[in-house]
């Protein structure tokens, strides 16, 4: 079998065909797209010009929604240009360029979500303590190190899957390049590379959702002894929420990167990927932040300082 030169460019089969459901079914997904974006760069506006949120748990919110507004924007404007002009193709360097950014977000967001439980758990367990356990300093300590991690995995596997010889034809059966898809059409044994893959999964997804479901769990119990309903009431409203968002995006990524090989099925691994990359997205800003009172609060005054600045400049 002939091998081909790894500079050589790949096809995106992309995520949709040009048929009238499909054409629907990419007119939702841009919607929701346009939504995340918006959301999430409301979020970070919120969050910069409001001194109120000036404190650790909006500065994590804030790096959340950045986080989503570049996964968002790496994946989804490509997609699109490749659906409306059927040029499907994509270089080496563009496709490690999305391995790499997909994956530095994706595991950054991974330990950003267990720093964020962490703050949960302090503010409803040690409330008291609060400005000693959750100092500044930590929390740009852990802010930092999401960031970190997520770009050194990124780094590796990206570097990685692109090193191998790609034998067959270079098509990709996804709408974006990610590094299970890749390695499928290398022609090299990559079994030592999916053995440490797996690893990095288990370091990158398992390890915080434990820390998550840790916290959580801490939380749930001294909710359990809170002497008001309305206290319990709120607080498990808020865990509910906050642990659906987390479900899913751990779910997807878990079944993405660790699932047996001889279970992947491409059609279910871009669907799952769209569920990470595409919907939770835009799910952060509703769960985490506009459900907040202190957030609508502050929504609601921009509004109007906006309505009131329109009379005078007309």
């Amino acid at each position: 079998m002939e091998k081909s030169n790894i500079t050589t460019d790949f096809i995106l089969l992309g995520l949709f065909n040009h048929t009238r459901p499909h054409l629907f079914l990419f007119i939702v997904v841009m919607t929701i797209a346009i939504a995340s974006l918006n959301g999430n760069a409301l979020m970070l506006l919120l969050i910069l010009l409001d001194p109120r949120f000036h404190t650790p748990m909006y500065f994590l919110l804030s790096q959340l929604s950045l986080m989503d507004i570049m996964l968002v924007s790496t994946i989804v404007p490509k997609m699109a240009a490749d659906y409306l002009t059927d040029k499907k193709s994509i270089s080496a360097a563009a496709c490690g360029l999305q391995i790499f950014v997909s994956l530095t977000l994706g595991g950054g967001e991974s330990f950003l979500l267990a720093a964020m439980s962490y703050d949960r758990y302090v503010a409803v367990c040690h409330p008291l303590r609060y400005p000693v356990l959750m100092s500044w300093q930590l929390c740009l300590r852990m802010t930092v190190g999401s960031w970190f991690l997520g770009a050194m995995d990124g780094i590796m596997q990206a570097a990685a899957t692109l090193s191998f010889p790609f034998c067959r034809a270079h098509q990709i059966d996804h709408f974006f390049c990610e590094a299970p898809m890749l390695v499928r059409l290398a022609c090299a044994d990559t079994s030592v590379f999916e053995n440490v893959m797996y690893i990095c999964c288990v370091l990158m997804l398992l390890v915080p959702f434990s820390l998550i479901l840790t916290s959580y769990s801490l939380i749930l119990s001294a909710v359990l002894h809170m002497h008001t309903t309305e206290a319990r009431r709120k607080a498990f409203s808020t865990c509910s929420s906050h642990l659906s968002v987390v479900g899913l995006f751990y779910g997807a990524a878990i079944f993405i990167y660790m699932r047996p090989k001889s279970f992947r099925s491409a059609n279910h691994d871009k669907v799952v990927s769209a569920f990470y990359t595409i919907f939770t997205p835009v799910l952060n800003p509703l769960i985490y932040s506009l459900r907040n009172s202190e957030v609508k609060g502050a929504l609601k005054r921009w509004l109007r300082k906006c309505a009131n600045v329109k009379p005078q400049q007309t």
